[in-house]
């Protein structure tokens, strides 16, 4: 008699390490990729995502290039002393990469690439480790969903999940209700697992996703100048996708 289908364990959580001769395949492309282009930007991300960085990366598709992979690996194929940097003055640039930071080649001039990106960003909800932008309080009533104008509560059948992310509710008309004001969280502290999905459930996006540039390397000169501004916050990096985007994965 054969096994059943039903009985077959399949690990969600087992993923294939990136093989060598895809590591030598994103290093020659970055390499590539220096060759090819004026300017080299190091950037980083808050509130990663990777859907939204896949935007980024499809408004400008016919203006550069994109690789946002390991940072060991993105140092390395740019080299990270002047014996083994690949391009003249580029290791200034490569002994920045460190953290979540990706690398934009492009021949879009400076002021333009520095505005685009200022102007750029998409809220999204926060996760847990991100630290609240501003303070929730559940009023009493009917625990309302924000996700369409008007708000509308919800079903009956959402009640448990409710309760069980920390909200006393009662049934009242079938609807989930608070007697009481709920706190859900406070401006200035790390959230937890449990708020971050009762905000999501809400529908109240709390983080915003945005590229912030560091430095820039211009093939002419070999000069790397770093972006004046203020760096992001720890607390926008440190909560978001981990997943390698590089400039091949995120091809359609």
């Amino acid at each position: 008699m054969p096994k059943s289908k039903r009985s077959k364990l399949v690990s969600l959580t087992k993923v294939d390490k990136k093989t060598k001769e895809h590591k030598s395949a994103v290093m020659e492309n970055v390499k590539e990729n220096a060759d090819k282009w004026k300017y080299c930007w190091l950037f980083e991300v808050g509130a990663m995502r990777n859907a939204h960085l896949k935007t980024v990366r499809n408004l400008w598709k016919d203006s550069a290039r994109i690789f946002f992979s390991r940072s060991a690996l993105l140092a390395k194929a740019l080299g990270t002393t002047p014996e083994e940097e690949h391009r003249t003055g580029i290791h200034k640039l490569a002994q920045q990469i460190q953290g979540q930071v990706g690398l934009l080649f492009t021949d879009t001039e400076t002021q333009e690439v520095i505005e685009w990106f200022a102007d750029f960003s998409q809220p999204d909800f926060a996760r847990a480790g991100n630290v609240a932008s501003r303070t929730v309080i559940l009023p009493v009533g009917p625990v309302m969903m924000h996700h369409s104008d008007p708000p509308i509560p919800f079903p009956h059948n959402e009640d448990p999940q409710l309760r069980k992310l920390g909200l006393t509710t009662t049934m009242e008309r079938g609807v989930p209700t608070l007697r009481s004001p709920h706190k859900l969280c406070q401006k200035g502290k790390v959230l937890t697992a449990e708020q971050a999905q009762l905000l999501k459930l809400i529908g109240e996006k709390m983080v915003t996703f945005r590229v912030g540039l560091i430095a820039r390397w211009d093939a002419a000169t070999g000069e790397v100048t770093q972006v004046e501004g203020p760096r992001l916050g720890a607390d926008e990096i440190v909560a978001g996708d981990v997943e390698d985007v590089d400039e091949e994965a995120m091809s359609e």
